[in-house]
């Protein structure tokens, strides 16, 4: 029986490994969101810590050199809460264009991957046609043999 062999199988292989590579990068992409993430989530709850820091030394009795500081604190923690929030913006972009990417890539895998498949199924084809026709020209041989013994 005949080998299927698919002319186009190196293109192929080279699609599924960029698909691989593609996936690396959305999971780098996608972890450097989460870190930018967990980042922010660590400013603001310092920040709601300084608020609250700032509330307490407000009541009872007044240290105003440790509320001077504890609003320089709230400032410098407002700068870097917005610094962070352009750095996760920054992260998910990436992670948005990676995950284009991939999605293109993906959908260019499949399509060679139907091609294969088609390829196939015309080599199916082909392999029952050819086994038709020599089944077909078997049959006449023997039919053709029997009626000279016959007759």
């Amino acid at each position: 029986m005949a080998k299927f062999v698919y002319r186009m199988q190196n293109i192929l292989d080279l699609k599924q490994k960029i698909e691989e590579q593609e996936k690396a990068n959305f999971g780098m992409a996608t972890a450097r969101f989460n870190e930018e993430q967990r980042k922010l989530r660590e400013l603001m709850i310092k920040q709601a810590g300084y608020e609250r820091q700032l509330r307490e030394l407000s009541v009872g009795e007044i240290n105003i050199k440790d509320i001077k500081t504890c609003k320089n604190a709230i400032t410098s923690v407002k700068v870097a809460l917005r610094e962070q929030m352009i750095e996760l913006s920054k992260a998910q972009k990436a992670m948005e264009l990676a995950r284009k990417k991939l999605n293109e890539v993906m959908m260019e895998r499949k399509m060679h991957e139907k091609l294969r498949e088609h390829a196939f199924e015309e080599f199916l084809d082909e392999m029952d046609y050819e086994e038709s026709k020599v089944t077909d020209e078997l049959v006449s041989y023997l039919y053709f043999n029997s009626e000279k013994e016959e007759g």
